[in-house]
């Protein structure tokens, strides 16, 4: 497997990939939740793209950014063995030659959910997904269901603008006590990894968004928001120190 770490690099080997390149963006400190996204790109396309980039300009917090773990050498271990053939691992220079002046912003949903509470964070991860994609060229890129609000938005940005590549995302994937696999978990004390299942548990259930607010703001947990809105129900807190973002299809019982 290659890693390339420039733009010029990618674009010199990516041709000799095959037609069909499946492509999965990751900001590193892969888990099952990217892996899983990696093996469906490997099984549905000839070759396979992964880029390990921890994107700044989507960063509403700078301490966020600062705990936001970086575990390159083991992403590239663990991407080869899902079977992806390149990882992209680019510095901010190479991807923002303009410094960030040239950027690209939705005016609707992205303005809600987390959107609404992380401002400018959706400019950011738009700007750097469109980059991306321009620089890979891929058939298919593929996005975890946990992040649906982003999925659904990048998915827009791709059609809006007549982005020739298929849009797709895999399930979310879940620890067995129901906890989504995040990189960010890793920064969750024994306390409150113990507790962040509670989230899942009670979105997942048939109790209103109001009273889970209350139920997990009586927990510990500093909410921003429970929204049920097309169809999902969304979440987002903070505990210990830690944001956890989730989200359910809306049953019958919800």
């Amino acid at each position: 497997m290659q890693v390339v770490h420039t733009v010029a690099d990618l674009r010199a080997t990516r041709e000799a990939l095959g037609a069909s390149v499946g492509f999965v963006p990751t900001m590193g400190a892969l888990h099952e939740g990217h892996l899983s996204l990696i093996r469906q790109s490997v099984a549905e396309n000839d070759a396979t793209i992964v880029s390990v980039y921890v994107n700044p300009t989507q960063f509403d917090n700078p301490a966020d950014l600062e705990r936001y773990p970086a575990t390159l050498a083991q992403d590239v271990v663990l991407a080869e063995k899902a079977g992806a053939d390149m990882v992209f691992a680019p510095n901010y220079a190479e991807m923002y030659p303009d410094d960030f002046h040239y950027r690209l912003d939705e005016t609707d949903f992205s303005r809600m959910l987390c959107g609404a509470h992380r401002p400018g964070h959706f400019t950011g991860v738009l700007t750097v997904v469109m980059k991306l994609l321009n620089i890979v060229s891929p058939a298919a890129a593929y996005f975890g269901e946990k992040d649906y609000q982003q999925f659904q938005l990048i998915r827009g940005m791709a059609a809006a603008f007549f982005m020739d590549v298929d849009i797709k995302f895999g399930p979310t994937v879940r620890e067995e006590d129901g906890l989504a696999l995040s990189s960010r978990n890793v920064n969750l004390d024994a306390q409150a990894r113990a507790q962040a299942p509670l989230m899942h548990a009670l979105i997942d259930s048939d109790r209103s968004d109001d009273e889970i607010r209350e139920q997990l703001t009586t927990a510990g947990f500093e909410v921003d928001y429970i929204v049920s809105h097309d169809g999902r129900r969304f979440a987002a807190a903070k505990l210990g120190g830690v944001r956890l973002i989730d989200n359910v299809p809306l049953g019958e019982s919800s």
